[in-house]
């Protein structure tokens, strides 16, 4: 296929809410949509970066000025059989890995449309249902947490999943926990702490978690299998998990005994595949992450996590949980059983709302062949 016009476009999109966490308070989203189109057909992705670099070194600069500088040259005007064959023309390109996925996926969409089946079969998938949960923000007030938890259950979400910091952990847990006894619930820290809070993490395995998100270090592995010796509790790795090298090296360790995928924390849909794959074959749960991610984004991951391996909820919540409107129609909503449909159209299965695109985007650039 060859491919003749890519399009980005920089994007800032409100949120209905801020969503709070130990790194900060986001009130809106920006990130990279990037369409590609190939012989008549367009596809569509999306780059997670945002606007400070908190979760990531990437931001919507760095990755504007890789895709622009060095991805798409390698690509453009030429022609590809395979999304393979695509991507192994940047592996020169170290790191940056949310740019690359933001590209790859919008390939995956091409080329899915253009053999007329859906993304989440084309990558492996299985299912026509996904089961999932919602991520909820630090809360001013022990009563405003659990009247969000009771308005998300009662939407059907299958799992909880509470931001928690220093001074702000084991006041909410226990609060839930006398509240919700039976409920599926987790705690992400984003790496607010170290191996010196030991004993908070001990106090926790009380609860009864589903697991702990990503308590140490963004780059750690090895404090983090020092930490899962000492609680009961399963550690889940998010940040630390880059590639399918800090996959083996997390599970040889004993790191964690969870892992979340997100495919633009680890490179694209490829990676993210090889990482399923492998902690399949070691009896590793995965689950999928969320990057408030818009609709089109948000596609890509209901087609992810349809493969065989995602077997805990992920965070793809419906489209109304983060924005007003989205960008994509149809949007995404929750069934009142805690699951998602998986898109069956070619592609990502939805169509992009161009006339919403063009009012939240903030910046535009073509290139062509």
């Amino acid at each position: 296929m060859l491919l003749d016009r890519i399009t980005l476009y920089h994007i800032n999109m409100e949120l209905v809410s801020p969503f709070v966490t130990s790194m900060g308070a986001e009130t809106n989203i920006e990130h990279i949509i990037i369409k590609v189109d190939g012989e008549g057909i367009s596809g569509w992705g999306e780059c997670v970066a945002s606007a400070n670099p908190f979760y990531t070194y990437e931001t919507v600069q760095t990755a504007w000025h890789i895709l622009s500088d060095f991805l798409i040259p390698e690509i453009i005007g030429k022609n590809f059989n395979t999304v393979d064959k695509a991507i192994s023309s940047w592996q020169k390109v170290r790191g940056h890995n949310m740019a690359k996925a933001g590209l790859e996926a919008a390939l995956w969409d091409l080329f899915a449309k253009s053999k007329s089946i859906a993304l989440s079969k084309m990558l492996g998938g299985v299912k026509e249902k996904i089961d999932v949960g919602v991520s909820i923000g630090i809360q001013f007030s022990i009563n405003e947490l659990i009247k969000k938890v009771e308005a998300y259950l009662e939407e059907g979400y299958k799992r909880i999943k509470i931001k928690i910091q220093p001074g702000n952990d084991i006041q909410p847990i226990k609060a839930l926990r006398k509240e919700f006894p039976n409920i599926l619930l987790q705690v992400d820290a984003n790496s607010a702490y170290t191996l010196n809070d030991v004993n908070i993490f001990k106090a926790m395995d009380e609860f009864n978690l589903l697991l702990i998100e990503q308590p140490l270090g963004y780059e750690d592995i090895y404090e983090h299998s020092k930490l899962q010796r000492e609680i009961k509790t399963p550690i889940c790795l998010d940040e630390s998990i880059r590639s399918l090298d800090d996959t083996r090296a997390a599970i040889e360790l004993e790191s964690c005994k969870i892992i979340n995928i997100k495919p633009g924390r680890v490179g694209g849909f490829t990676e993210a595949k090889l990482i399923h794959d492998y902690c399949a074959s070691k009896n590793i749960p995965v689950w999928h992450g969320g990057m408030l991610e818009s609709g089109i984004g948000r596609a890509g991951n209901v087609a992810l996590a349809s493969l065989s391996n995602f077997t805990l909820p992920g965070d793809i919540s419906a489209s109304k949980r983060y924005f007003k409107n989205d960008i994509v129609q149809p949007e995404f909503f929750v069934n009142k059983d805690g699951t998602m449909d998986v898109p069956s159209k070619p592609g990502i299965g939805v169509e992009v709302n161009r006339k919403m695109l063009k009012l939240i985007t903030v910046r535009e650039e073509e290139f062509s062949s």
